[in-house]
């Protein structure tokens, strides 16, 4: 979710902070690396990882093996990106579909060879050729982890918004000024432009002159919210509290408010609603032996990490069999009851040319500083 260079490369909106449902971001800092008895001195693998990901609960298999790898957490891609062309000796990095070409373009990825990752023949084949996995005929992303990006709302306090089919246009109505959350990303721009009929692959690449014309509306869209931003803790207590009555939310919001007894609903809106995937990458700057690097992702990619993830985040996994592992009450409260179904029809967040970005992004900060 994430779309973005600050949630995009921020959650594209997606871009930054959904992974704040799993944690707090953590300070931005390498970990100790913590070795078996008896092991070699030789160079840790180093993992540039979102918070909360670097519990080793996530890639056991590799622990018992090889020991904790070094951490360099983050909050969002754009930020790893600065680092790592920085100077900053990084092995693996944990981006989305929709940031990784940033990495790829910058010269830093390593063709992954799934030959040598025992889980890959279970990954979903829908994942395996996605936009983001595979470029220039190379895969350069390892798919792991994957959700949705919707409206979550309240029914019981929206009244008629809806009455004509669940839209996004509930952040563009002004009898919500105030009632309703949308993140801080540029991606709100093209939502306004989906509201008005443009199709999402058009609204994904605004520039220029069509930018521009499309910045009053989303304007509109900064003044109602009561608040802008990707926290997802925030957006949860501020939907249970009745302070807002619906916001921009990640599929794990809809699976932590019902567990608390809220009325909750999670929209599939007629302009589209989103998915989004992340996973795991190989950079030519690390310094450890790469067969580490393949058996981080290898574990990773094990069932058992799957269960965790939907059992423990309220995210999918992309290995086909954690979905038969989990406990089936816990599939059902993600509300991705059919993985496959669910992808096929919801639209997969893409891609964006740095330079759409960039144009993208400072249209952003015009809207949000100048009130438009």
């Amino acid at each position: 979710m994430m779309r973005r260079t600050s949630f995009i490369d921020s959650l594209a909106t997606g871009r930054i902070s959904r992974r704040d449902a799993l944690k707090a971001a953590a300070a931005f800092g390498v970990g100790m690396a913590i070795k078996p008895p008896g092991a070699q001195a030789a160079e840790v693998l180093t993992c540039m990882e979102w918070a909360g990901f670097d519990d080793p609960a996530y890639f056991s298999p590799f622990e018992s093996k090889h020991g904790t790898p070094n951490f360099s957490t983050f909050s969002g891609e754009e930020e790893a990106l600065a680092k790592v062309r920085a100077g900053f000796n990084a092995d693996m990095m944990h981006p989305c579909n929709y940031s990784v070409g940033r990495f790829v373009e910058a010269g830093l990825t390593v063709p992954v060879d799934t030959a040598k990752l025992s889980n890959w023949k279970d990954v979903f084949p829908e994942l395996q050729t996605a936009n983001g996995v595979v470029v220039d005929g190379n895969v350069v992303m390892v798919p792991a982890d994957w959700g949705s990006s919707s409206i979550i709302y309240r029914p019981d306090l929206i009244g008629d918004a809806f009455k004509d089919g669940e839209s996004w246009s509930i952040f563009f109505d002004d009898a919500f000024e105030g009632k309703v959350a949308l993140l801080d990303d540029p991606l709100v721009i093209a939502l306004g432009a989906m509201v008005k009929g443009m199709p999402y692959k058009q609204a994904n690449l605004l520039t220029g002159t069509e930018l521009q014309a499309s910045l009053d509306f989303a304007a509109k869209a900064v003044r109602n919210s009561r608040f802008l931003g990707g926290d997802q803790t925030e957006v949860q207590q501020a939907l249970a509290s009745g302070e807002i009555v619906a916001a921009y939310a990640w599929n794990d919001a809809v699976k932590n408010l019902k567990g608390e007894g809220i009325n909750i609903a999670y929209a599939r809106p007629k302009e589209g609603y989103f998915t989004w995937f992340c996973g795991l990458t190989i950079l030519n700057s690390g310094k450890a032996d790469p067969a580490l690097a393949y058996d981080f992702i290898d574990a990773w990619l094990s069932p058992e990490t799957g269960k965790l993830l939907i059992e423990g985040s309220g995210y999918g996994h992309s290995n086909m069999k954690s979905f038969e592992a989990a406990d089936p009450k816990q599939v059902e409260a993600m509300g991705i009851t059919d993985p496959v179904e669910f992808m096929k029809s919801a639209t997969l967040f893409e891609p964006q040319p740095s330079a759409v970005v960039n144009e993208q992004t400072e249209a952003w900060e015009q809207i949000k500083a100048l009130k438009l």
